[in-house]
């Protein structure tokens, strides 16, 4: 493989279908707040997004994962050409799609810049997280800082004049927030002085822009134990003159660079802060002891975008394996098996390859799905905040239900996916040539950072399901139980319907042995299950999703001739809600009756057990 080669690829048609005819973004578009957003603006940014990845950021791709970050003098050095493209992408507009206007944003729907941001990804994964996690900071600090801070702050982070970072995790602490040991010391001025250590800091320094700032969780002096007791901190590397200007050095070093399976081109640091005595700090906004529930602005933010990471590199992966699989002739059509001398054949016409690319195709799209279903959410509590401010609540609730799922489901599948990939290109796809193995390692992170899946799971079981005393869960319920009743008479897709109501009822009545378990004293099974849990509502959620889509995809069908492109593509999606509904639903009530059989045999086996080493 050509190191500048640009090997990504993505369906754009793909992405106008979810986008207008699925959710009806149409039906928000020129009205407040997206006014000054049309269906052919939307167009517009996915052309122009797809054709800037693919020439600018993607042939970076590999190269970058060749060559990695590295250190000189104290400096972290990104790889050639990714501050070049840093300057580009902002110039061009991208990164300020659904930013405040007041902070030089466009103001576009969420679901329109979570689409940019698949395509950002998937053409370079390493590079989207330098501007994602810039984008979280300005985001934080336009929620939660002061006047001040605001006109300080986020129009530099999000023009890319600054950088940001996230820098919760701790040598000592790991994913336990609360076990953190940085210090912060009010000085007489208002400001903080801070020490300590932060570790697997993604971009945690870079060469791209003119300062970086850190938004950093620390335990003021005397402080509560616990997260109830951190505060958030804005941290520059370099102090901030009056004119915003960079000063010198804040006392803020790089302790080094982690060597990683992938994503290589993004600089996990280790950060020092203090160790000379003169690293200060803002504290975000006024109030102390607020540093979690600020952060998880950030975080929540995060969990989505790492979901849609998934999708993006799987998509990719995805896509690169049907390319080679409609080109690749290998072996006789099994029409003609005793034959031998019938001619070689592209190998998608073999059954098993085209069972991994329909099997590819439904997870991707119905993943992609799920993250534009909650997308879509998102935009419409915006659009009904002061209007309609109970269902503006419902659609809120719906976002927050559907983190974890977005997160977890999309990253863990994500890997799964380049997988299969692999296997469809056999021998080749093991190679670097073709991209897929890049894919496969830099998806492995995403079920790891911004919480574990374990977390994701336990945050799905042990808040989401019973926030708004469980109300917004029912309503999701009722609303699959209404598809199926809808539709489990429909011609094409009545029985896959069916499958998908055994889902939901296997769904809701797992939530109601969850229940159980945690009001009759049994908590130690809830973490034993909650990963099961969480790939149950997933699978539940895509099926309905994808099934959603097969029948408006089967109304358009009747309508639409067979010399259509269209028409193969409408086919494409009823045969994918079809196979997932048949071939990976049915797995939700088997998984239902496994956590009916309440197994504790990983709590009851002995540590010693395990092995004898």
């Amino acid at each position: 493989m050509s190191q500048a080669q640009n090997l990504y690829l993505a369906d754009l048609r793909e992405f106008r279908f979810l986008l207008f005819e699925q959710f009806g973004l149409g039906n928000m578009l020129g009205k407040a707040p997206f006014e000054d957003w049309g269906e052919e603006q939307v167009g517009m940014i996915l052309e122009e997004g797809y054709r800037f990845c693919c020439d600018v950021v993607g042939p970076l791709n590999g190269s970058g994962d060749e060559q990695g970050c590295r250190i000189e003098d104290g400096q972290v050095k990104t790889p050639d050409g990714f501050k070049d493209a840093w300057k580009k992408l902002y110039e061009a507009g991208f990164k300020q799609l659904a930013g405040h206007h007041e902070f030089g944003g466009q103001g576009a729907p969420f679901a329109v810049a979570l689409c940019f941001e698949e395509i950002l990804a998937g053409s370079n994964t390493a590079f989207s997280m330098y501007p994602g996690l810039s984008q979280g900071v300005a985001e934080v600090v336009a929620s939660f800082g002061t006047p001040e801070q605001k006109k300080k702050y986020v129009q530099r982070l999000s023009d890319g004049t600054w950088a940001g970072t996230m820098c919760l995790t701790e040598p000592n602490a790991g994913s336990d927030v609360g076990a953190a040991r940085s210090r912060a010391v009010k000085n007489a001025d208002g400001s903080y002085s801070i020490t300590g250590t932060k570790i697997f800091i993604s971009g945690g320094d870079s060469d791209l822009a003119q300062n970086v700032i850190h938004l950093l969780l620390a335990r003021v002096e005397g402080a509560a134990a616990g997260t109830k007791g951190l505060s958030l901190f804005l941290v520059p590397k370099y102090k901030i003159n009056a004119d915003c200007s960079s000063g010198g050095s804040n006392d803020v070093s790089v302790g080094g660079i982690e060597h990683k399976m992938g994503i290589k081109g993004s600089s996990t640091a280790v950060l020092n802060f203090g160790e000379g005595g003169t690293c200060t700090a803002e504290l975000v906004g006024t109030v102390e002891h607020q540093g979690m529930a600020q952060m998880f602005k950030m975080m929540n933010g995060a969990r989505i975008l790492v979901g849609v990471q998934g999708i993006a590199v799987a998509s990719s992966a995805y896509l690169n394996a049907l390319k080679y699989a409609r080109i690749r002739q290998q072996g006789a059509s099994i029409k003609q098996w005793k034959d031998a001398s019938a001619p070689r054949v592209a190998i998608i016409e073999h059954a098993d390859v085209r069972r991994m690319l329909l099997d590819m195709k439904a997870r991707v799209e119905g993943i992609r799905c799920l993250a534009l279903q909650l997308a879509v959410h998102s935009d419409r509590a915006r659009m009904l905040q002061g209007k309609n401010d109970g269902e503006a609540a419902f659609h809120q609730g719906m976002v927050d239900l559907l983190v974890p799922l977005v997160k977890a489901y999309g990253s863990d599948q994500a890997y799964q996916i380049c997988t299969t990939a692999i296997q469809t290109l056999g021998g080749y796809g093991y190679l670097k040539d073709y991209g897929i193995e890049q894919y496969c390692r830099d998806s492995k992170i995403f079920s790891i950072y911004e919480g574990t899946n374990h977390i994701q799971a336990m945050d799905l079981v042990g808040r989401k399901l019973s926030q708004n005393g469980g109300a917004n869960f029912m309503r999701f319920g009722q609303e699959i139980g209404g598809f199926v009743a809808a539709t489990k008479g429909h011609a094409t897709l009545g029985s896959s319907a069916e499958v998908l109501g055994k889902a939901q009822e296997a769904l809701m009545g797992t939530a109601m042995r969850l229940m159980g378990w945690f009001q009759g004293g049994r908590v130690e099974m809830v973490p034993l299950n909650a990963n099961r849990f969480l790939e149950m509502m997933s699978e539940t959620t895509v099926g309905w999703l994808l099934l959603v889509g097969a029948k408006i995809a089967a109304d358009k069908l009747a309508t639409t001739p067979e010399t259509d492109a269209d028409h193969a593509f409408y086919r494409g999606k009823i045969e994918a809600a079809k196979y997932f509904a048949k071939n990976v639903l049915p797995g939700v009530a088997y998984k239902a009756d496994l956590i009916a059989n309440e197994d504790d045999s990983a709590l009851k086996i002995p540590d010693a057990g395990f092995a004898t080493i």
